[in-house]
This record gives structure tokens, sequence and C-alpha cells, in this order.
């Protein structure tokens, strides 16, 4: 019984959700692929799609993606890279898609303020850490795989990233330096205000970000002390609370929290949702260890950067992509390994949390069901208690109720299986006594 309750609830619960947010009319739709893991209740992983589009070159790009998508399928998740396509919010991409957003032209940078104008002229365009959370607080998918607590493309007509292409040429380096990772506080950010609208977007949702901390450009104490400000919760992950910093594994900041694994990580999610808490959460992955960089070389040539731009007069949003540009060459390319390699060790991590949070939500919903099919079963109550058993058709209203401490409870009776045993008896005549 208990079964079908929930077969039947949670039949109700998706044909609401589609009607709402799967009709020609939305603003939003779903690939065949997420649409059908929705329907079928599997644990789904939002993933960004600036990567695509403004990450790498094609058809890296595209390898790259593919990958990513692959990692999580072999963890037991579905991927649902989000995007905007001709105006329409799509939320899990075809392979057509994919190929398409590949390779396409002009195609904008989504955050929250550019959602509606990106919409209205039904224009490409590619979703930050702040767009794809917002995608992912529509489409009711808790959990997100990004790169690291900023997306910048090296391309364009600003002097400062033509400089920073030739300085990767000259070295052999790819043409591409994006970290795809989530925005912080920048470096004097005090004076200049300059803070990403990521931080925002992670204050007001419930979803679960799977990062590998915040770039060591940015500035990390600030970033963490405005996250606190926004109510999010900053988890370490792994065996130390070292709060990583994106190409290294530690950055000299601890995080407040730790989760050892992926079940831990995904009670902290399910605690926050159940406590309706409306506040997202980070878990900080550290880069493999193989794959790691030296602290004082990235400083080094972090610190460099800054004062090569200072003497160049680069300042705003010119300043990240040289910088980036300095560090690459510094390492002689390998930071893009690195990133490489930490977006594919998050997508396993977030998978795995996806799917271990997907079995705790599984059992609420079980009990949920139950406890609906025993509120309706139950009598009515004078007091405040909400249900309880009754196991007897003979109880008397002054009887205490066998699950609940309340004697003013008078209900009707609840079945829950049953059993009828008949009994036969026959009389012999022999040592039958008759008495008048």
């Amino acid at each position: 019984m208990a079964y079908l309750a929930k077969y039947v609830l949670r039949g109700s619960r998706l044909a609401a959700f589609y009607k709402r947010g799967y009709s020609t009319a939305s603003p939003w739709v779903f690939s065949e692929e997420v649409r059908q893991a929705k329907s079928e209740g599997k644990p789904i992983v939002a993933l960004e799609s600036t990567i695509i589009t403004h990450g790498m070159p094609y058809p890296q790009n595209l390898e790259t993606a593919k990958q990513v998508e692959n990692i999580i399928r072999e963890r037991g998740a579905v991927p649902a890279t989000v995007a905007i396509l001709k105006g329409q919010l799509t939320i899990g991409l075809s392979e057509e898609e994919l190929t398409y957003l590949a390779q396409a032209k002009g195609v904008v940078k989504a955050s929250r303020r550019d959602l509606a104008p990106i919409a209205a002229a039904k224009l490409d365009g590619a979703t930050t850490v702040a767009g794809t959370v917002i995608a992912a607080q529509l489409a009711d998918i808790p959990v997100f795989v990004t790169g690291g607590i900023e997306h910048y493309l090296t391309h364009g007509k600003h002097s400062s990233i033509v400089i920073a292409m030739k300085l990767l040429k000259c070295f052999g380096i790819a043409d591409w330096v994006n970290t795809y990772a989530c925005g912080g506080v920048h470096r004097h950010g005090e004076n200049t205000l300059d803070i990403s609208a990521d931080l925002n977007e992670l204050g007001r949702s419930n979803t679960l970000v799977v990062c590998s901390g915040v770039k060591s450009i940015l500035d990390i104490g600030r970033t963490l002390e405005y996250l606190e400000t926004q109510g999010v919760c900053v988890c370490a992950f792994g065996e130390t609370s070292d709060f990583p910093a994106f190409y290294t594994t530690r950055s000299g900041f601890t995080a407040p929290h730790r989760v050892s694994d992926a079940l831990q990580a995904a009670r902290v999610l399910h605690a926050s949702r159940q406590m309706k808490l409306a506040s997202g959460i980070v878990v900080a992955v550290p880069v493999p260890q193989e794959h790691a960089m030296d602290e004082k070389i990235i400083q080094e040539a972090i610190n460099n950067a800054l004062k090569e731009a200072d003497r160049n007069g680069i300042s705003g949003k010119e300043v990240t992509p040289f910088i980036l540009a300095g560090v690459a060459k510094a390492t002689s390319g390998a930071s893009l390994n690195a990133n490489i390699a930490l977006i594919k060790n998050n997508a396993k991590v977030g998978a795995d949390i996806a799917v271990e949070f997907k079995k705790l939500k599984n059992v609420d919903d079980s009990k949920n069901a139950f406890n609906i099919g025993l509120s309706k079963g139950a009598g009515k109550c004078t007091s405040n208690t909400s249900r309880h058993f009754h196991t007897s058709c003979s109880r008397r209203a002054d009887e205490s109720p066998l699950f609940s401490g309340d004697k003013n409870c008078v209900g009707d009776v609840l079945v829950i299986g049953g059993a009828n045993v008949d009994r036969i008896y026959r009389l012999k005549e022999e040592g039958a006594q008759v008495s008048v």
C-alpha cells in the first residue's frame, strides 16, 4: 500500500511539474535525456556552458564537454548542460546542440542580468555560474558542477588580451586560458566593489555547487567573508579543512566546515532543504594531487602579472585574462592541464553527491507517501495530534491509542493487511451430557 501511495504521489507531482515547466509556452525546456530522467526519478547534475563557448577552441571545447558529461553518466547520474538557444533556456543539450554551440559565433555570456535580454532578442547564450544556478533552481536540480569559485575569454580586441595571446603563442601554449570557474571578490574589491554576481546567486538559491575553491588571482579571504554574509555554507571536501585555490590544494584559508565524502555532502544538502534555508552550499574539492601546481610558482606568477598590468595601465575586466595568461606562461601550460583535470574530478564528485542525495530523497518520499495514507485513514482528532493508529475496532474512546499519548483522539479502524481464520467444531455424541 505504501508503494502504491508513493507511486500515485510521484505521478501527480510529475504531472503538475510538466504541466508547469515543460509546455511549449514555458521559458525553459528539457532535453529528451533530462526529461526522461525527471520522469524516472534519476539524479541529475547541472553543468554550465561557458566553457564550450568562451573557454576553448573548437573541437577541444566539444571534446571536453562530452567527456565531462560521460563521466557523470558513468557515475549513475544524468548531465544537464544549460544554455540559451535562440532565446530558449534549454536544460540539457543533445549532441547536435552541443556541436552547434561549440561552433557558434557571437554567443553571449549569460548571467542573471543577461537572461531576459538574451531571451527577448532570441539570441544564443552561454550560462555562467549565476545563470546556471538559476536554471537549476527552476528545474529543481539540486547539484551543479563547475571548476572553481570566473569565466574570461582571452580572445578579443582589448590591448591586454592581445598582449596575453602573444605571450602564450611565444611559448607555444594553447590559445585559451579560461578557468571554467565561479567568480568571487576581486583584489582591491573593497575599493572597486568588483564582486561577481555568482556569489549573490549562491546566497539566494538552494543549490549545491561543486567547485575547486577560489582562484588565487582573486581575494580569497574577502570572497569567503562575502559568502558568509550571503549565508552560503562552505565545506572543504576530503581529509582536511584546507580551502583549495583552484590550481593548488591549499589557499592558506580554512573552510568553515568539512565533508569527507559524497554521502556526507548529500546529507548536508538534504538537511538544508528540509530546513528550507533557501541558501546555497559550496563543496570545495581540491585539484587531484598529481595535477596540483606549486603554490609559490603560482603566487609569484600572479604578483608579476599584476605589476605588469599596472605598468601597462590595464584595469577592470581586462586584468583577469592578462593574469591568467601570465600564469599559463609561468607554468608552461601546466595550469591549463590542471584546469581540465579538476573539472573532470569535480564531475565525479558531483555525480556521486547527486546519487547519494537522490537515495535520501527517495526515503523521504516513501515516508511522506505512507504518512499521507495514514492521515487519510485515521479518524478525527480533537487535539493537535496529526495522526495515530487504531488496531482494534473494540477500542473504547477512553483508552489510549497504541501509538499516541492523546486520550482525546477518537477515530475509525485502520487496517494494514488482514487475515480471516475459520474454525469448525463438531460435537461427538459420545461423552455428550445434557443437563435439564
